[in-house]
């Protein structure tokens, strides 16, 4: 059995029910489970359609993401997310660059790394050697002033703890951030880089080993066996290249407005929903989100 998930975005929920109800006819599909109007909708099927890639493609041109995953299982009892533009909306070694000085060079950079065309260590060592000087109060000022958080992952992480869920952080990015936005989120725990200062400023170097795609694999491996769940159990987000490793080897991984290299090897894609579409993924209806904590 499995499970067919309609999504579009919040900002704008015009999920048409004879949309919804035109699909489930033709696919033989069983009743369909409004999770929240005009938002996301769900139903059962025996086995996946056929042509479930030419309809994922047409509701793309709809602004609706189509999902398909086996129903048992679908609840997860781990979070495993990617932070830079997934639990927050901003790359933040770019927003560092910026205040460097160096904004469009990095960027173009990390655009690429998250692409797959560059090896992710070269390049985050390029782009940190680049941020030398910059005064360490400067990370107080963009954590401030410049990042914001993702739109559903305060609902996301305060439904999955209710339900017992352990919920971890691991970014390619660096501890300075990883641990405030953790902590503002409820994360259980969190991984990242280390940036290097020499007194008041940065060095423009970053502690080995530099923790990137194998290291969240690691991560993957590595909390599941502490918490003694499968990787079956797992709900896995990101949006990059240096994420695929745990997407792939989670039970559920979802690529959340990623890069098309990525959301090609994903079969969990969301391009319109936010980070509630998790939760949707999961079964979760509107009125079963837990209330984020002040």
């Amino acid at each position: 059995m499995f499970t067919v998930t309609l999504l579009t975005a919040p900002t704008s929920p015009a999920l048409d029910t004879a949309l919804v109800t035109a699909l489930r006819n033709a696919w033989a599909g069983g009743e369909i489970r409004v999770l929240a109007d005009g938002e996301a909708a769900e139903f059962p099927v025996d086995s996946a359609p056929a042509n479930f890639e030419e309809t994922w493609a047409e509701l793309q041109k709809q602004g609706v993401d189509l999902c398909l995953q086996p129903t048992a299982g679908r609840r997860k009892k781990m979070l495993l997310a990617d932070m830079d533009s997934t639990m927050i909306q901003q790359e933040c070694i770019d927003e560092l660059a910026d205040e460097a000085g160096v904004g469009e060079r990095v960027k173009d950079i990390t655009a690429r790394a998250m692409n797959g065309e560059l090896d992710f260590e070269g390049s985050l060592t390029e782009r940190v050697g680049l941020l030398k000087g910059l005064p360490v109060s400067v990370i107080d000022q963009v954590l401030a002033t410049r990042i914001t958080l993702m739109p559903g992952g305060p609902e996301l992480l305060a439904t999955m703890k209710a339900t017992g869920a352990y919920c971890a952080l691991v970014s390619g990015g660096f501890t300075m951030f990883t641990a405030q936005v953790a902590a503002r989120l409820g994360f259980d725990e969190n991984r990242a880089n280390t940036l290097l200062t020499t007194g008041d400023t940065l060095s423009g170097e970053v502690a080995r080993p530099i923790l990137g795609r194998e290291a969240k694999v690691e991560a993957l491996e590595q909390i599941t066996a502490k918490l003694g769940i499968t990787e079956a159990e797992v709900l896995a987000v990101g949006d990059g290249a240096n994420d695929l490793g745990m997407l792939t080897r989670a039970g559920a991984g979802v690529a959340l407005h990623a890069k098309p290299s990525v959301a090609a090897q994903c079969q969990l894609r969301v391009n319109f929903g936010d980070l509630t579409a998790l939760l949707y993924l999961q079964g979760y209806a509107r009125e079963d989100f837990a209330a984020p904590a002040a």
